[in-house]
């Protein structure tokens, strides 16, 4: 215990009294209304421990958008998983767990979060700004109560004494308050609460409290740039074959998810050219088959009519055109097929995306909708193999390069339904209006083709292309949320690594001349490293007093020489002039 009498408060304690979670005490009674209530409410919210809450459910909340697809970043993982799982998937997208960053539920936890910060932090802020201002506690009366103590005498006056170790406490960088100073006119003793004689406070350690603010603050301000890409950011997806380019236009992208406050008219009118795509992969090993490099070679124009400029895509390497930043996600094959129709006619040449499975070595399935061809529209159900082997009568893909490629098509003829009913995916095919043309799945290689039973026409494996999957995102918070994130880091080890300390002196008149009392304490010291602090600074105090002691004969009797001489230098019958107090 310490004789101390001033409250030490935490400026990022609660202010409000809790009540483990209970209504105003007084409720019962039936004195307070709605609007104390949403007082108590708003009280709760703004402690502390909602705060936690609140953080610790945006974070789990987080967890399904890092584990399942999502619709903005992987449409066709999410259609993958649809079909993979049909009985789970609707539950979950029920739940909004396919789009998490845009579910009712996850905006709900994030503005409670964002008031519950803003109604912490900010009335905090101003109580810190308060403190700061506040001038060190007196020194209390026994300094030998304190934590950390030391007592030793010296040949200085208590006032002497209480002024050298302000200046040594002043070079620590400590904020010093000290006695009223004697010996000036209208001046008194030093009195009050804290008892007679001269005394130093000194404090230090107020990055402390302004570590955690900056926390806080840059919490805060995460959530607010989070919020700025949410209301003027927009993501895409654009899935493109080698050789074909796109617009960043609506009507030309996959996907578009704008933000709240973005319209299509507000898109980078750029455009992007795929010329090639490389993927290489390891051979041998217990890795064979991973993935060891993927390189695109693009193209790109600024704006209509620009200058046409390359560049090369890679995994956490974008492309940044206009504000916007694209990246490669993923990649995959487009068989490239030629059909003709029953009057001979080429209905469709060219390369169509087949998606991977989850079997592994690019096992690609996908479908073909020829709706020109006549008298009855045409569609292939397939699967293209990069590297086709058959184990047990069964086609499997070793290895995920095209170093044998095949496809197995099944062949439909009727109606596709494109022209009525709800809209298809490109990679889903409606066979209820079809007739199977293909009893069993036909195996084509390279250059093959395969006749179509009735007259229906011909299809032709005529080779294969790659594809790449794009993602395009404009984010204004990133770069803010960036500066936050350091701010919070900054912060949070300035709270962790900044110790806030007290240490008093005082200088008292005793029997054997003048005793000194240093003492003591540290708010914040989980460690123990203040004893050690205490015991140099102590031992630097006591040095200091003893060589001003020590000091103090040679500078009295300069002093004394130079009263002499100033009265030798009085000119012939001119008394020196004494000033009393008073006068």
């Amino acid at each position: 215990m310490t004789d101390v009498r001033v409250t030490e408060t935490d400026p990022f304690e609660s202010a409000a009294p809790e009540r483990d979670g209970r209504g105003p005490a007084s409720a019962a009674t039936g004195s307070f209304g709605t609007g104390d209530w949403l007082k108590w409410a708003w009280r709760q919210l703004t402690s502390m421990r909602i705060a936690l809450v609140l953080l610790f459910l945006l974070a789990l909340g987080s967890v399904p958008g890092s584990i399942l697809p999502q619709q903005g970043t992987d449409p066709a993982g999410v259609q993958q998983y649809f079909s993979s799982h049909p009985a789970l998937a609707p539950l979950l997208s029920r739940l909004g767990l396919f789009d998490v960053f845009g579910a009712p539920w996850f905006a709900a936890v994030y503005l409670l979060l964002f008031a519950s910060l803003v109604g912490c932090v900010v009335p905090r802020t101003f109580r810190l700004a308060g403190s700061a201002r506040t001038l060190p506690p007196q020194a209390p009366r026994n300094l030998a109560r304190l934590p950390a103590s030391a007592e030793y005498a010296t040949a200085l006056s208590p006032e002497q004494a209480a002024e050298v170790a302000a200046r040594v406490l002043s070079g620590h960088g400590f904020r010093l308050r000290r006695s009223a100073p004697t010996g000036l006119a209208g001046s008194a003793a030093p009195t009050g609460p804290a008892g007679s004689g001269h005394w130093v406070s000194a404090e230090k350690g107020y990055l402390r409290e302004v570590g955690n603010l900056l926390f806080h603050l840059a919490l805060l301000g995460v959530l607010v740039a989070i919020a700025l890409g949410g209301l003027f950011g927009y993501k895409a997806d654009r899935l493109l074959v080698q050789g074909t380019s796109f617009s960043d236009t609506q009507t030309d992208l996959d996907e578009f998810y704008p933000g709240r406050l973005v319209t299509a008219a507000d898109l980078p009118p750029f455009s992007i050219t795929l010329n090639t795509f490389d993927a290489s992969y390891i051979t041998s090993g217990a890795q064979r088959g991973q993935p060891n490099s993927f390189d695109a070679q693009v193209s790109y124009t600024a704006s209509p009519g620009g200058p046409t400029r390359t560049d090369r895509l890679e995994v956490n390497r974008p492309l940044s055109v206009d504000g916007a930043k694209v990246y490669l996600i993923g990649h995959g094959y487009a068989p490239e097929f030629k059909v003709t129709d029953a009057r001979g006619q080429v209905v469709f040449d060219g390369a169509q995306p087949f998606i991977s499975g989850t079997t592994g070595n690019f096992l690609s399935q996908g479908v073909l909708k020829v709706s020109g061809a006549e008298p009855d529209q045409l569609g292939f159900s397939g699967v293209f193999v990069p590297t086709a082997v058959d184990i047990d009568g069964t086609l499997e893909s070793v290895f995920p390069a095209a170093d044998n490629p095949v496809v197995s098509l099944i062949a439909y003829a009727g109606n596709l339904g494109m022209n009525s009913g709800p809209s298809q995916s490109v990679y889903q095919m409606d066979t209820a209006g079809m007739k199977q043309l293909t009893a069993a799945p036909q195996l084509l290689r390279a250059g093959q083709t395969l006749k179509l039973p009735d007259g229906q026409g011909t299809i032709t494996f005529t080779g294969y292309q790659q594809w790449v999957s794009l993602a395009i995102t404009h984010d204004p918070g990133q770069l803010p949320a960036l500066i936050c994130g350091m701010a919070a880091l900054g912060g949070l080890l300035l709270s962790f690594v900044v110790r806030r300390r007290r240490v008093f002196v005082r200088a008292t008149t005793s029997p054997q001349g003048t005793t000194v009392q240093v003492g003591g304490l540290a708010r914040t010291d989980a460690s123990g490293a203040f004893e050690d602090e205490f015991a140099s600074l102590a031992a630097e105090l006591r040095s200091a007093h003893q060589q001003a002691a020590q000091d103090q004969p040679a500078q009295d009797q300069a002093g004394h020489d130079q009263a002499g001489q100033d009265e030798t230098a009085q000119p012939p019958g001119q008394a020196a002039t004494v000033r009393h107090e008073g006068e």
